[in-house]
């Protein structure tokens, strides 16, 4: 079996984080969504946001209630470098989301680009759903992107699963209202195309 850690380590110290494949200059889709449905006050977490630069727009955006989790700590050191003094205002966790400690119904956002798609055993699916049905409060907003039909069958020499809206919302189940979803074509550093599914739902 895989060592998550030490695989994802390896791959963020072999590149640097505008070589990997899912950089964005600019997270704009999801960032969107979060201003849609989240106030300034909002306590919002990134989960696989490690050296994403969705950190960066929420706090130009006023949000200062933020958490940041990643299973790499390369990835984390480099977003706090990036930030500077900024980065004393955001809570950084280096942690496997499907076995973190994270507070109860702590979270009124709960964002995540890119991880779910790498979670291809099912008990590592079921872990991760319980975790945000624990640590999101009742009435607080999921956003998940995974690649979509046409995505790619592996990323970073690692299989990957590919959803349609229906199915990815069905991987959470009746305790979330699918809200919406939307599609995404991301280019890839390389000049690749990628396409992602949004799901954006309710926790009820």
């Amino acid at each position: 079996m895989i060592d998550r850690r030490q695989h994802w380590e390896t791959v963020y110290g072999n590149k640097a984080v505008d070589e990997v494949s899912w950089f964005q200059q600019h997270a704009a889709a999801s960032l969107r969504l979060i201003e849609g449905c989240a106030d300034k006050n909002a306590h919002i977490i990134d989960v696989g946001g490690g050296a994403s630069v969705l950190v960066d727009g929420l706090l130009d955006a006023g949000y200062r209630n933020l958490t940041v989790l990643d299973l790499a700590e390369p990835a984390l050191a480099a977003s706090r470098a990036r930030l500077g003094a900024r980065a004393q205002s955001v809570q950084w966790i280096a942690a496997d989301i499907t076995r973190a400690e994270l507070p109860a119904a702590r979270y009124d956002v709960w964002h995540d680009r890119a991880v779910f798609h790498f979670l291809t055993d099912p008990a590592d699916r079921a872990r991760y759903v319980e975790q945000v049905l624990k640590s999101v409060k009742p009435g607080g907003h999921v956003i998940v992107a995974t690649f979509g039909p046409g995505g790619p069958l592996q990323c970073s020499g690692l299989d990957v699963a590919c959803y349609a809206p229906e199915a990815l919302h069905a991987e959470f189940g009746a305790p979330f209202r699918l809200l919406g979803h939307q599609t995404e074509i991301h280019r890839t550093p390389t000049g690749q195309e990628q396409e992602f599914v949004y799901c954006y739902c309710r926790r009820i």
